[in-house]
Protein backbone atom coordinates (compact mmCIF):
# COMPACT_ATOMS: atom_id res chain seq x y z
CA UNK A 1 0.00 0.00 0.00
CA UNK A 2 1.32 3.45 -0.96
CA UNK A 3 2.13 6.08 1.68
CA UNK A 4 -0.76 8.22 2.97
CA UNK A 5 -0.07 11.89 3.68
CA UNK A 6 -1.92 14.55 5.57
CA UNK A 7 -3.24 17.67 3.89
CA UNK A 8 -0.76 19.80 5.80
CA UNK A 9 2.12 17.64 4.63
CA UNK A 10 1.13 18.09 1.02
CA UNK A 11 0.65 21.85 1.35
CA UNK A 12 3.90 22.18 3.19
CA UNK A 13 5.71 20.13 0.51
CA UNK A 14 4.32 22.31 -2.26
CA UNK A 15 5.27 25.43 -0.30
CA UNK A 16 8.82 24.07 0.07
CA UNK A 17 9.06 23.38 -3.64
CA UNK A 18 7.86 26.87 -4.51
CA UNK A 19 10.26 28.48 -2.06
CA UNK A 20 13.08 26.47 -3.63
CA UNK A 21 12.20 27.72 -7.11
CA UNK A 22 14.37 30.73 -7.99
CA UNK A 23 11.87 32.10 -10.52
CA UNK A 24 8.97 32.13 -8.08
CA UNK A 25 11.08 33.90 -5.45
CA UNK A 26 11.20 37.15 -7.45
CA UNK A 27 9.20 37.79 -10.61
CA UNK A 28 7.11 40.43 -12.31
CA UNK A 29 3.67 39.67 -13.69
CA UNK A 30 1.66 41.93 -15.99
CA UNK A 31 -2.11 41.88 -16.04
CA UNK A 32 -5.38 43.72 -15.40
CA UNK A 33 -6.51 44.49 -11.86
CA UNK A 34 -9.89 43.30 -10.59
CA UNK A 35 -11.64 42.63 -7.29
CA UNK A 36 -9.52 45.27 -5.53
CA UNK A 37 -10.10 45.51 -1.77
CA UNK A 38 -8.31 48.03 0.50
CA UNK A 39 -8.46 46.43 3.91
CA UNK A 40 -8.66 48.49 7.14
CA UNK A 41 -5.40 46.91 8.23
CA UNK A 42 -3.68 48.54 5.26
CA UNK A 43 -3.39 45.36 3.18
CA UNK A 44 -4.54 45.39 -0.45
CA UNK A 45 -6.18 42.28 -1.87
CA UNK A 46 -6.75 42.04 -5.63
CA UNK A 47 -6.79 39.70 -8.59
CA UNK A 48 -4.44 39.96 -11.56
CA UNK A 49 -5.91 38.55 -14.77
CA UNK A 50 -5.42 38.31 -18.50
CA UNK A 51 -7.60 36.87 -21.26
CA UNK A 52 -7.02 33.29 -20.17
CA UNK A 53 -6.35 33.13 -16.43
CA UNK A 54 -6.26 34.92 -13.08
CA UNK A 55 -3.91 35.07 -10.09
CA UNK A 56 -4.78 36.08 -6.51
CA UNK A 57 -2.47 38.78 -5.17
CA UNK A 58 -1.90 40.66 -1.92
CA UNK A 59 0.22 43.65 -0.96
CA UNK A 60 0.74 43.87 2.77
CA UNK A 61 0.68 47.24 4.54
CA UNK A 62 4.43 47.11 5.08
CA UNK A 63 5.00 47.06 1.31
CA UNK A 64 2.61 49.94 0.46
CA UNK A 65 5.59 52.17 -0.26
CA UNK A 66 5.99 50.22 -3.50
CA UNK A 67 2.67 51.59 -4.79
CA UNK A 68 2.83 55.21 -5.96
CA UNK A 69 -0.67 55.57 -7.42
CA UNK A 70 -4.24 54.68 -6.38
CA UNK A 71 -4.80 51.29 -7.95
CA UNK A 72 -8.30 50.59 -9.25
CA UNK A 73 -10.09 47.79 -11.07
CA UNK A 74 -9.29 47.82 -14.76
CA UNK A 75 -5.75 49.23 -14.37
CA UNK A 76 -3.05 47.48 -16.37
CA UNK A 77 -0.17 46.96 -13.99
CA UNK A 78 3.07 45.10 -13.49
CA UNK A 79 3.23 43.40 -10.10
CA UNK A 80 6.66 42.47 -8.74
CA UNK A 81 6.96 40.03 -5.84
CA UNK A 82 7.10 36.33 -4.95
CA UNK A 83 4.71 33.40 -5.28
CA UNK A 84 4.06 31.48 -2.06
CA UNK A 85 1.62 28.98 -0.58
CA UNK A 86 -0.76 29.75 2.27
CA UNK A 87 -0.62 26.38 4.05
CA UNK A 88 -3.85 26.71 5.97
CA UNK A 89 -5.98 27.15 2.84
CA UNK A 90 -3.76 25.28 0.41
CA UNK A 91 -3.81 28.27 -1.92
CA UNK A 92 -1.04 30.24 -3.46
CA UNK A 93 -0.81 33.97 -4.07
CA UNK A 94 1.49 36.52 -5.56
CA UNK A 95 2.82 38.56 -2.63
CA UNK A 96 3.56 42.01 -4.13
CA UNK A 97 6.26 44.38 -2.98
CA UNK A 98 6.02 46.80 -5.92
CA UNK A 99 3.25 47.69 -8.36
CA UNK A 100 3.70 49.94 -11.40
CA UNK A 101 1.46 50.80 -14.30
CA UNK A 102 2.04 48.59 -17.27
CA UNK A 103 4.54 50.00 -19.76
CA UNK A 104 6.13 52.27 -17.13
CA UNK A 105 8.34 49.78 -15.38
CA UNK A 106 11.58 50.96 -17.00
CA UNK A 107 10.71 54.63 -16.50
CA UNK A 108 9.80 53.98 -12.90
CA UNK A 109 13.12 52.29 -12.33
CA UNK A 110 14.86 55.33 -13.82
CA UNK A 111 12.77 57.59 -11.57
CA UNK A 112 13.75 55.69 -8.45
CA UNK A 113 17.42 55.58 -9.43
CA UNK A 114 17.64 59.34 -10.15
CA UNK A 115 15.66 60.15 -7.01
CA UNK A 116 18.09 58.14 -4.89
CA UNK A 117 21.11 59.73 -6.60
CA UNK A 118 19.88 63.33 -6.18
CA UNK A 119 18.82 62.69 -2.62
CA UNK A 120 22.29 61.38 -1.83
CA UNK A 121 23.74 64.61 -3.28
CA UNK A 122 21.60 66.59 -0.82
CA UNK A 123 19.44 68.31 -3.43
CA UNK A 124 16.27 67.52 -1.48
CA UNK A 125 17.62 68.82 1.85
CA UNK A 126 15.40 71.31 3.73
CA UNK A 127 18.28 73.75 4.29
CA UNK A 128 18.32 74.52 0.56
CA UNK A 129 14.61 75.37 0.45
CA UNK A 130 14.00 79.10 -0.08
CA UNK A 131 10.97 80.78 1.55
CA UNK A 132 8.32 82.33 -0.65
CA UNK A 133 8.01 86.14 -0.60
CA UNK A 134 5.12 87.45 1.46
CA UNK A 135 3.83 89.85 -1.20
CA UNK A 136 5.20 89.03 -4.69
CA UNK A 137 4.72 91.64 -7.41
CA UNK A 138 5.78 89.48 -10.37
CA UNK A 139 4.96 85.80 -10.88
CA UNK A 140 6.91 83.78 -13.44
CA UNK A 141 5.19 80.75 -14.98
CA UNK A 142 6.90 77.94 -16.89
CA UNK A 143 4.25 75.86 -18.63
CA UNK A 144 2.54 75.36 -21.97
CA UNK A 145 1.04 78.48 -23.51
CA UNK A 146 -2.25 76.66 -23.98
CA UNK A 147 -4.00 74.33 -21.64
CA UNK A 148 -5.77 74.25 -18.31
CA UNK A 149 -2.66 74.90 -16.19
CA UNK A 150 -1.96 78.46 -17.40
CA UNK A 151 -5.67 79.35 -17.35
CA UNK A 152 -6.08 78.11 -13.77
CA UNK A 153 -2.93 79.89 -12.56
CA UNK A 154 -3.86 83.18 -14.27
CA UNK A 155 -7.49 83.17 -13.08
CA UNK A 156 -6.67 82.37 -9.47
CA UNK A 157 -3.69 84.77 -9.30
CA UNK A 158 -5.67 87.74 -10.64
CA UNK A 159 -8.65 86.93 -8.46
CA UNK A 160 -6.46 86.95 -5.36
CA UNK A 161 -4.41 89.99 -6.43
CA UNK A 162 -5.52 91.94 -9.52
CA UNK A 163 -2.31 93.97 -9.45
CA UNK A 164 0.14 91.08 -9.78
CA UNK A 165 2.21 90.88 -12.97
CA UNK A 166 2.26 87.47 -14.68
CA UNK A 167 5.18 86.57 -16.95
CA UNK A 168 4.77 83.37 -18.96
CA UNK A 169 7.57 81.42 -20.54
CA UNK A 170 5.73 79.17 -23.04
CA UNK A 171 7.65 75.95 -22.50
CA UNK A 172 7.33 72.59 -24.17
CA UNK A 173 6.17 70.31 -21.35
CA UNK A 174 6.00 66.95 -23.12
CA UNK A 175 8.27 65.12 -25.52
CA UNK A 176 11.99 64.99 -26.24
CA UNK A 177 12.55 68.77 -26.14
CA UNK A 178 10.50 69.33 -23.00
CA UNK A 179 13.25 69.02 -20.37
CA UNK A 180 15.55 71.51 -22.13
CA UNK A 181 12.66 73.92 -22.70
CA UNK A 182 11.55 73.82 -19.05
CA UNK A 183 15.11 74.27 -17.76
CA UNK A 184 15.66 77.22 -20.12
CA UNK A 185 12.42 78.87 -19.04
CA UNK A 186 13.37 78.62 -15.36
CA UNK A 187 16.77 80.20 -16.09
CA UNK A 188 15.29 83.06 -18.14
CA UNK A 189 12.67 83.97 -15.53
CA UNK A 190 15.29 83.75 -12.78
CA UNK A 191 17.49 86.21 -14.67
CA UNK A 192 14.47 88.48 -15.27
CA UNK A 193 14.15 89.01 -11.51
CA UNK A 194 10.65 87.71 -10.91
CA UNK A 195 9.66 87.20 -7.28
CA UNK A 196 8.54 83.57 -7.54
CA UNK A 197 8.33 80.92 -10.27
CA UNK A 198 5.69 78.23 -10.86
CA UNK A 199 6.88 75.34 -13.05
CA UNK A 200 4.34 72.71 -13.93
CA UNK A 201 1.61 71.28 -16.12
CA UNK A 202 -1.60 69.31 -15.87
CA UNK A 203 -1.79 65.65 -14.98
CA UNK A 204 -1.06 62.66 -17.19
CA UNK A 205 0.74 59.39 -17.37
CA UNK A 206 4.31 58.91 -16.21
CA UNK A 207 5.39 59.28 -19.84
CA UNK A 208 3.53 62.60 -20.13
CA UNK A 209 5.13 63.96 -16.96
CA UNK A 210 8.57 62.54 -17.60
CA UNK A 211 10.22 65.87 -18.50
CA UNK A 212 9.88 66.89 -14.85
CA UNK A 213 11.83 63.75 -13.88
CA UNK A 214 14.86 64.71 -15.94
CA UNK A 215 18.13 65.61 -14.24
CA UNK A 216 18.43 68.77 -16.37
CA UNK A 217 15.19 70.20 -14.91
CA UNK A 218 16.18 69.16 -11.39
CA UNK A 219 19.46 71.11 -11.60
CA UNK A 220 17.73 74.13 -13.14
CA UNK A 221 15.39 74.28 -10.15
CA UNK A 222 18.16 73.62 -7.61
CA UNK A 223 20.44 76.35 -9.06
CA UNK A 224 17.63 78.91 -9.36
CA UNK A 225 18.01 81.84 -6.94
CA UNK A 226 14.26 82.57 -7.18
CA UNK A 227 11.89 80.39 -5.11
CA UNK A 228 10.34 77.71 -7.33
CA UNK A 229 6.97 76.01 -6.79
CA UNK A 230 6.56 72.67 -8.53
CA UNK A 231 3.01 72.08 -9.76
CA UNK A 232 3.03 68.90 -11.82
CA UNK A 233 -0.02 66.75 -12.44
CA UNK A 234 -2.62 65.92 -9.83
CA UNK A 235 -2.40 65.31 -6.09
CA UNK A 236 -1.17 61.71 -6.39
CA UNK A 237 1.51 62.43 -9.00
CA UNK A 238 5.06 62.96 -7.75
CA UNK A 239 8.07 63.92 -9.88
CA UNK A 240 11.74 64.66 -9.23
CA UNK A 241 10.88 68.36 -9.64
CA UNK A 242 8.55 68.10 -6.63
CA UNK A 243 11.41 66.95 -4.39
CA UNK A 244 13.93 69.55 -5.61
CA UNK A 245 11.56 72.55 -5.67
CA UNK A 246 11.31 74.93 -2.73
CA UNK A 247 7.63 74.03 -2.41
CA UNK A 248 5.44 71.38 -3.96
CA UNK A 249 1.84 72.12 -4.93
CA UNK A 250 -0.54 69.25 -5.69
CA UNK A 251 -2.05 71.11 -8.66
CA UNK A 252 -1.35 74.27 -10.70
CA UNK A 253 -4.39 75.91 -9.06
CA UNK A 254 -2.98 75.17 -5.61
CA UNK A 255 0.38 76.59 -6.72
CA UNK A 256 -1.27 79.91 -7.58
CA UNK A 257 -2.92 80.02 -4.17
CA UNK A 258 0.41 79.33 -2.46
CA UNK A 259 2.34 81.89 -4.53
CA UNK A 260 -0.17 84.77 -4.51
CA UNK A 261 -1.59 85.93 -1.15
CA UNK A 262 -5.20 87.04 -1.14
CA UNK A 263 -4.83 90.81 -1.11
CA UNK A 264 -8.40 91.27 0.13
CA UNK A 265 -7.69 89.18 3.21
CA UNK A 266 -4.55 91.25 3.72
CA UNK A 267 -6.56 94.47 3.39
CA UNK A 268 -9.08 93.19 5.95
CA UNK A 269 -6.21 92.32 8.29
CA UNK A 270 -4.67 95.77 7.79
CA UNK A 271 -8.02 97.43 8.46
CA UNK A 272 -8.39 95.40 11.64
CA UNK A 273 -4.86 96.33 12.70
CA UNK A 274 -5.57 99.98 11.87
CA UNK A 275 -8.68 99.95 14.06
CA UNK A 276 -6.76 98.40 16.95
CA UNK A 277 -3.93 100.90 16.52
CA UNK A 278 -6.44 103.78 16.39
CA UNK A 279 -8.03 102.61 19.63
CA UNK A 280 -4.62 102.22 21.24
CA UNK A 281 -3.50 105.66 20.00
CA UNK A 282 -6.72 107.31 21.21
CA UNK A 283 -6.26 105.72 24.62
CA UNK A 284 -2.60 106.74 24.70
CA UNK A 285 -3.49 110.32 23.69
CA UNK A 286 -6.17 110.55 26.37
CA UNK A 287 -3.72 109.27 28.94
CA UNK A 288 -1.06 111.69 27.69
CA UNK A 289 -3.49 114.64 27.82
CA UNK A 290 -4.54 113.69 31.34
CA UNK A 291 -0.93 113.44 32.49
CA UNK A 292 -0.15 116.71 30.70
CA UNK A 293 -2.96 118.47 32.56
CA UNK A 294 -1.62 117.10 35.87
CA UNK A 295 1.91 118.25 35.05
CA UNK A 296 0.60 121.67 33.97
CA UNK A 297 -1.23 122.05 37.27
CA UNK A 298 1.88 121.04 39.17
CA UNK A 299 4.03 123.38 37.08
CA UNK A 300 1.61 126.26 37.52
CA UNK A 301 1.53 125.58 41.24
CA UNK A 302 5.34 125.88 41.33
CA UNK A 303 5.53 129.00 39.13
CA UNK A 304 6.73 132.33 40.69
CA UNK A 305 3.39 134.00 39.96
CA UNK A 306 1.49 131.25 41.77
CA UNK A 307 3.88 131.44 44.70
CA UNK A 308 3.42 135.23 44.89
CA UNK A 309 -0.36 134.79 44.84
CA UNK A 310 -0.20 132.15 47.58
CA UNK A 311 2.15 134.39 49.61
CA UNK A 312 -0.25 137.28 49.24
CA UNK A 313 -3.11 135.09 50.33
CA UNK A 314 -1.11 133.94 53.36
CA UNK A 315 -0.24 137.60 54.16
CA UNK A 316 -3.88 138.58 53.87
CA UNK A 317 -4.85 135.76 56.20
CA UNK A 318 -2.11 136.72 58.65
CA UNK A 319 -3.08 140.40 58.39
CA UNK A 320 -6.69 139.53 59.12
CA UNK A 321 -5.60 137.37 62.04
CA UNK A 322 -3.34 140.17 63.37
CA UNK A 323 -6.10 142.73 63.01
CA UNK A 324 -8.59 140.42 64.63
CA UNK A 325 -6.16 139.63 67.45
CA UNK A 326 -5.25 143.33 67.85
CA UNK A 327 -8.86 144.42 67.93
CA UNK A 328 -9.67 141.73 70.46
CA UNK A 329 -6.65 142.76 72.54
CA UNK A 330 -7.59 146.44 72.42
CA UNK A 331 -11.20 145.64 73.23
CA UNK A 332 -10.06 143.51 76.15
CA UNK A 333 -7.79 146.31 77.42
CA UNK A 334 -10.55 148.82 77.04
CA UNK A 335 -12.86 146.59 78.98
CA UNK A 336 -10.28 146.17 81.77
CA UNK A 337 -9.53 149.90 81.69
CA UNK A 338 -13.21 150.60 82.10
CA UNK A 339 -13.35 148.28 85.06
CA UNK A 340 -10.24 149.88 86.60
CA UNK A 341 -11.58 153.35 85.88
CA UNK A 342 -14.76 152.49 87.65
CA UNK A 343 -12.78 151.13 90.56
CA UNK A 344 -10.54 154.22 90.56
CA UNK A 345 -13.54 156.45 90.30
CA UNK A 346 -14.94 154.68 93.31
CA UNK A 347 -11.77 155.53 95.22
CA UNK A 348 -11.58 159.14 94.00
CA UNK A 349 -11.44 161.73 96.85
CA UNK A 350 -13.41 164.16 94.76
CA UNK A 351 -16.22 161.71 94.40
CA UNK A 352 -16.19 161.11 98.15
CA UNK A 353 -16.11 164.86 98.71
CA UNK A 354 -19.13 165.26 96.48
CA UNK A 355 -20.85 162.70 98.65
CA UNK A 356 -20.38 164.93 101.76
CA UNK A 357 -16.93 163.81 102.81
CA UNK A 358 -13.85 166.05 103.18
CA UNK A 359 -10.16 165.66 103.84
CA UNK A 360 -7.80 167.76 105.97
CA UNK A 361 -4.24 168.94 105.39
CA UNK A 362 -1.90 170.41 107.99
CA UNK A 363 0.08 173.58 107.58
CA UNK A 364 2.68 171.66 105.59
CA UNK A 365 0.07 170.25 103.18
CA UNK A 366 0.24 166.75 104.59
CA UNK A 367 -2.95 164.80 104.91
CA UNK A 368 -4.20 164.61 108.49
CA UNK A 369 -5.10 161.01 109.11
CA UNK A 370 -4.74 160.88 112.93
CA UNK A 371 -5.27 163.24 115.87
CA UNK A 372 -1.89 162.26 117.17
CA UNK A 373 -0.15 164.60 114.75
CA UNK A 374 -2.31 167.64 115.60
CA UNK A 375 -2.01 170.04 118.50
CA UNK A 376 -4.51 172.64 119.52
CA UNK A 377 -3.83 175.84 117.66
CA UNK A 378 -2.36 174.07 114.56
CA UNK A 379 -3.43 175.58 111.26
CA UNK A 380 -5.58 173.18 109.16
CA UNK A 381 -6.97 173.25 105.60
CA UNK A 382 -10.31 171.50 105.20
CA UNK A 383 -11.05 170.43 101.62
CA UNK A 384 -14.64 169.96 100.53
CA UNK A 385 -16.28 169.30 97.14
CA UNK A 386 -16.51 172.93 96.08
CA UNK A 387 -13.50 174.47 97.86
CA UNK A 388 -11.36 174.58 101.00
CA UNK A 389 -11.70 176.10 104.50
CA UNK A 390 -8.87 177.61 106.60
CA UNK A 391 -9.25 176.54 110.23
CA UNK A 392 -7.41 176.27 113.54
CA UNK A 393 -7.39 173.14 115.68
CA UNK A 394 -9.18 173.52 118.95
CA UNK A 395 -10.08 170.78 121.37
CA UNK A 396 -8.74 167.40 120.19
CA UNK A 397 -10.62 164.25 121.17
CA UNK A 398 -9.28 160.75 120.60
CA UNK A 399 -11.56 157.87 119.80
CA UNK A 400 -10.85 154.88 122.06
CA UNK A 401 -12.65 151.77 123.36
CA UNK A 402 -16.03 150.62 122.01
CA UNK A 403 -17.98 152.45 119.43
CA UNK A 404 -19.46 155.71 120.74
CA UNK A 405 -17.16 156.31 123.68
CA UNK A 406 -14.63 159.11 123.54
CA UNK A 407 -11.44 159.89 125.33
CA UNK A 408 -10.04 163.49 125.83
Amino acid sequence: MSNVYTVLQINRYIKHMMNSDFLLGSLSVEGEVSNTVYNRSGHIYFTLKDEHSSLDCVMFAGSRGGLQFPMRDGDSVVVTGRVDVYEKAGSYKLYANRITRAGTGILYEKFLALKAELEERGMFSPEYKKPLPNYPRTLGIVTAATGAAIRDIANISRRRNPGIQLILYPAVVQGERAAASIAKGIGILDAAGVDVIIAGRGGGSIEDLWAFNEEEVAYAIFNCSTPVISAVGHETDYTIADFVADLRAPTPSAAAELAVPDIYETIDQLNSVEKRLTLLMDGALREARYRKSIFEKRLNALSPAAQVIRSRERLNVLNMRIRSSGNAYIENRRHRLGILAERLDGLSPLKKLSSGFSFVNDAEGKAVTSVKNIRPGDQLLINVADGSIQAEAGKITKAVGTYGKKES
